[in-house]
């Protein structure tokens, strides 16, 4: 009877860590191919919305993984190790920087030329809502614009920022309730956007 050995997109994140404890390369490249564009995406958001300095942290991350993979904290899922240290190359990034930068508009590079039937108020209005919710979520302090932006912007389920930001899920629910009602009390004037 031959042994049916699971390929590497069917093993489970930990498991591809500790072989690549082991030294197996392949399962490396499987976990850089799972977050890699994920990872991209949290610091983009993260870092000023800066591509090049993204790109820079996703390789740190996983050429430090790939340097000492023993880092991994086998008591966690890795999903939340991984956010919980980019979480954390963040924080230094901000302080080092002593300062967050200023939001740049991205009105210039997404500026489009739409199509005449479509209703270009709504598309206005809709722009006009993501300029300010970002503007807010930025100029909210970093314990309830963590917490937001794990859940609502990565997907985070409440026990799994608790553990990424070391927090209890009862501190986790009470800065969610802050930042969600403060949101929506300065974002009020887009309600109607919100509904439709």
């Amino acid at each position: 009877m031959r042994l049916i050995r699971p390929t590497y997109t069917s093993l489970k994140d930990e498991d591809l860590v500790q072989r690549m404890q082991q030294g197996d390369k392949r399962a490396f490249d499987q976990l850089y191919e799972r977050y890699a564009q994920v990872l991209g995406y949290f610091f983009m958001k993260a870092l000023w919305r800066d591509k090049e300095k993204a790109e820079d942290f996703v390789h740190d991350f996983f050429a430090k993984l790939i340097r000492q993979p023993e880092l991994f904290d086998v008591n966690r899922t890795f999903k939340t190790w991984m956010y919980a240290v980019a979480n954390n190359m963040c924080k230094n990034e901000y302080r080092k920087q002593g300062t967050r930068k200023e939001m740049k508009s991205d009105f210039g590079s997404n500026f489009q030329v739409v199509d005449s039937k479509e209703n270009i108020v709504n598309r206005t209005q809709d722009a006009q809502f993501k300029t300010a919710f970002q503007l807010e979520l930025d100029k909210m302090d970093d314990k309830h614009r963590e917490v937001f932006s794990l859940r609502h912007l990565e997907g985070l389920s409440m026990k799994e920022i608790a553990e990424v930001l070391s927090i209890n899920e009862g501190t986790v629910k009470s800065r969610l309730f802050y930042a969600t009602k403060h949101l929506a009390t300065v974002l009020k004037e887009f309600e109607h956007v919100l509904m439709d």
